[in-house]
């Protein structure tokens, strides 16, 4: 045992670094393709496909962490304070939207249980369009599968980052407000300090145990000094690029040989209710986009059933609105770590009670 710990050591850092390897060279490839958001969904797909083929990569520790602390970093410094203004009063909005995405994760569901045939209580934790862990983590406190969990978690977000960026550019979709940072200009002393004060905030999200903390832990820092013309630096465009890469990498790490074997009725199912998640929140971002007068494709975006770093990606990439995206999932993160046992797990008990003796 002694003898192999090395060895162990050694060829999971191998594997890390030839998944960031893999997953860079993919980035590069795709953003000369010039496909959506190249740096993240070309580590994702092709590390997916290579580790379900057994390919020994994977992502680094740690790699989603600190890709989430550089892309929340950067997404705080869109909320100047004529943004800050301008969300602050569509605050129904955003709560609109956040509980939308609770009812939205109840249906679908009801419907991956139904498909599937497994328990509710799995079903429902697998469809609450929140983090992967987290909602395992959640659910199993609640007696949910967390493999079945996990993997649809997994599966939700690889879904939604193919299908609406691409459709997105293939529709030539566009915001009519192209929100810029509160500052173009990088200054390394300044850019120094910001990092590290976005830091502290991550781990203390962390320490608190929050779902994406290292997003939401950034925000809490980054946006209270933009919103207070605190503006001391951008964050470069490599950094931005190294952060999105690292991001696809984590989550194409998450699949595996097992993805293709003895789960294919479950996958199928998993697909079928995200497939219903998302014409549910396009409907429901279009509603709300008539009823504010605000852009389709912005709202579309907000109320999607993705992650907060990559949909808040997506945004930027497309000029979507970012600061109004990031609001709506930030929203949506909060009402859903607040709610989401509670809720469920009530939900779910008196379905039990109702539910006939087998």
């Amino acid at each position: 045992m002694l003898r192999r710990g090395p060895a162990t050591s050694l060829h999971r850092s191998l594997s890390a670094a030839g998944g960031v390897g893999v997953g860079a060279l993919a980035g590069y490839v795709f953003s000369r393709l010039h496909t959506p958001i190249p740096w993240m969904l070309g580590p994702l797909l092709t590390l997916a496909v290579l580790r379900v083929f057994r390919a020994p990569l994977t992502a680094p520790r740690g790699a989603r962490q600190l890709g989430q602390w550089v892309v929340g970093t950067a997404l705080g410094l869109y909320f100047t304070p004529a943004v800050v203004q301008a969300v602050a009063g569509l605050w129904w909005m955003l709560l609109a939207a956040a509980l939308f995405a609770l009812a939205n994760g109840y249906t679908t569901g009801s419907v991956l249980a139904r498909l599937a045939r497994i328990d509710r209580t799995s079903a429902m934790f697998a469809s609450v369009p929140g983090g992967a862990a987290e909602m395992a983590n959640l659910g199993e406190r609640y007696g949910a599968r967390v493999d079945f969990v996990a993997a649809a978690q997994s599966v939700r977000i690889l879904v939604v980052v193919l299908l609406l960026p691409t459709a997105f550019t293939l529709l030539g979709l566009h915001g009519r407000d192209p929100y810029v940072s509160g500052t173009t200009r990088f200054d390394a002393a300044g850019f120094a300090f910001l990092m590290l004060a976005t830091l502290a905030g991550s781990l203390v999200a962390s320490k608190l145990r929050l779902p994406n903390a290292f997003v939401l832990g950034s925000l809490a820092v980054a946006i209270p000094l933009t919103a207070s013309a605190v503006d001391l630096s951008t964050v470069p465009t490599l950094a931005s690029n190294a952060a999105q890469c690292l991001l696809g990498c984590s989550l194409g790490a998450r699949f595996g040989p097992e993805f293709l074997h003895g789960a294919h009725r479950f996958l199928g199912a998993v697909l079928g209710s995200i497939l219903l998640g998302i014409a549910l929140s396009v409907a429901f971002g279009l509603v709300l986009a008539w009823l504010s007068s605000s852009d389709p494709a912005t709202l579309v975006l907000g109320t999607s059933p993705g992650g907060i770093a990559e949909m808040c990606i997506t945004a930027k990439a497309l000029q979507l609105g970012v600061p109004l995206v990031t609001a709506c999932h930030v929203a949506r993160v909060v009402v859903l770590l607040l709610s989401t046992g509670p809720v469920l797990g009530r939900a779910v008990g008196s379905y039990s009670r109702r539910a006939p003796a087998r």
